[in-house]
């Protein structure tokens, strides 16, 4: 206990230690003012006179620098609101109702040469849906529920329009804004990129205007929500007094897996129906109603490395079934691609007391290499207050929380998004900052922090800044539920399979 007020004491003089240097210098400064005489102010006067083209001169370089620094910094992007679609009660699938689906799925797959109730299979399927953290209220898709199985181009087609106009409706509801005042349109979906694109679609549905910039986004996994996010940030940038929507989803019915393969079987167990509409602003008069500020993005690709390419890469399997295949280099290649981001990230956010620290630390290690094994992890619950891992899976969830040094409270939004709602790709970290907001745990001045991982290898984050005590919205996903967390997960999970265990891009 002694330690951590050690550290807190060391944080709050460091943090503020210019602040704490300004009381003293005031006072200093205020008692030598106090005993200045007429005669001083006079002789300070003429001073000026004789170098009034000095005076003049500083002033105006002064004064361009400021207004230079005004017109060229970029412009705040704020979130006025977000919807998270929630899928209607009779698209609910239990644990034993998704092993029904997997076995009506196999049924149908008549060109397969092992029995659609080979034990050996479906053994494993159970095993990585009751230790997938998963429960029993999440979502599939209608083509999936029909008996058969329904995974046609229009059952695809179907699925995602339910999705992101639901998701839309409810926005537009609640931020009363009209279509045609959207100027952006980013949509994301990694698995399924029909023709008209869905952001055509979108154009359609709700009739947007003509010289909207609209862009579709494909095969960028789970981490494409943030992509999307920094992609409408740098077009608000250029593209004055308007509005950016962005669209993050994934499609079941496209992606399930018919075959044999357990690398790909894995992703069957993990996702489920779900997606996020996003409005954006960088109109000033729309701060004041928005949620939250955006205040940083980072991006980190490794794919220039082949093994972080190929470790989640979508092919044939020896049948000629489509699927996603995840490599057991998968876990190391994600935490590659985390420490990158965050190595990125920290300078950005930390306070100066972790980055003093982790610089001490770093010289150390490199003066005395073979005493010092690792470098200072930063305490990034200085800088954050909530944090919205992507919900992957358990793994994904339990190895970020040990490398953070989070708290069980820290990572609740992530395995109550889990438990809900599954892995819902790109749009999982809008589940949990909505989870954030139900608890009523969002308060003025807080941080947020976004993290996702996508295939590619990609590891994206966004922080937020709350610009009030942020409610809940209307019609928030966890409306009916947020009572009944966090639920009480069994904590056994299994040693083997680690590779391809809840890390899916």
């Amino acid at each position: 206990m002694t330690s951590v007020n050690a550290k807190l004491l060391y944080h709050y003089v460091l943090t503020n230690f210019f602040n704490l240097c300004l009381f003293p210098l005031t006072a200093l400064l205020a008692g030598k003012a106090s005993r200045l005489t007429t005669n001083d102010l006079y002789h300070f006067y003429s001073h000026l006179q004789h170098n009034f083209i000095t005076v003049v001169l500083l002033f105006a370089f002064s004064g361009f620098g400021l207004v230079l620094y005004i017109v060229t910094r970029p412009k705040p992007v704020y979130l006025v609101d977000y919807s998270c679609y929630l899928p209607p009660p009779h698209l609910k699938v239990s644990v034993s109702k998704v092993m029904d689906i997997f076995y009506q799925i196999r049924k149908a797959d008549t060109s397969r040469n092992v029995a659609c109730d080979d034990p050996s299979s479906l053994d494993f399927l159970r095993k990585i849906q009751e230790r997938s953290g998963l429960g029993d209220e999440t979502y599939s898709p209608q083509g999936l529920i029909n008996v058969p199985p329904q995974k046609t181009f229009a059952a695809s087609r179907e699925e995602t329009e339910q999705v992101i106009i639901g998701a839309l409706e409810n926005l537009f509801e609640n931020t009363k804004v009209n279509p045609r005042e959207i100027g952006i349109l980013v949509v994301n979906s990694s698995m399924f990129n029909p023709t008209p694109s869905l952001s055509a679609m979108v154009v359609n549905t709700f009739k947007l205007r003509s010289n909207i910039k609209s862009f579709s986004l494909g095969g960028m996994g789970c981490s494409a929500g943030v992509i999307a996010i920094d992609l409408a940030k740098d077009l608000l940038h250029v593209h004055k007094n308007t509005y950016a929507l962005v669209v993050s989803t994934e499609n079941i019915t496209q992606g399930i897996y018919a075959g044999e393969n357990r690398s790909m079987m894995v992703s069957n167990c993990l996702f489920r129906v779900g997606g996020a509409a996003i409005l954006l602003s960088n109109k000033p008069g729309d701060r004041r109603r928005s949620k939250y500020k955006l205040a940083h993005t980072v991006r980190t690709h490794t794919g220039a490395d082949d093994k972080s390419f190929r470790c989640v890469q979508q092919g044939d399997d020896e049948s000629g079934k489509v699927g996603v295949c995840l490599s057991k280099d998968i876990t190391a290649v994600a935490g590659t691609a985390v420490k990158k981001n965050i190595q990125t990230l920290g300078p950005l956010i930390l306070p100066l007391s972790e980055k003093f620290l982790f610089f001490v630390t770093f010289i150390a290690k490199k003066l005395l290499n073979d005493k010092i094994k690792h470098y200072y992890v930063p305490d990034f619950k200085l800088a954050i207050d909530h944090f919205c891992i992507h919900a992957g899976g358990r793994a994904v969830i339990d190895v970020l929380e040990k490398s953070l040094g989070l708290s069980p409270m820290d990572v609740e939004p992530s395995r109550s998004t889990l438990h809900r709602f599954g892995n819902t790709s790109s749009s999982s970290i809008w589940y949990e900052l909505a989870y954030i907001e139900a608890k009523g745990r969002m308060k003025k001045g807080n941080r947020a922090w976004q993290i996702a991982l996508g295939s590619g290898f990609k590891c994206n984050s966004a922080v937020w800044v709350a610009l009030c005590n942020v409610k809940a919205s209307a019609n928030s996903p966890w409306e009916h539920c947020v009572d009944r967390y966090p639920v009480k997960i069994d904590s056994d999970s299994s040693k083997s399979e680690t590779h391809v265990e809840n890390v899916r891009s």
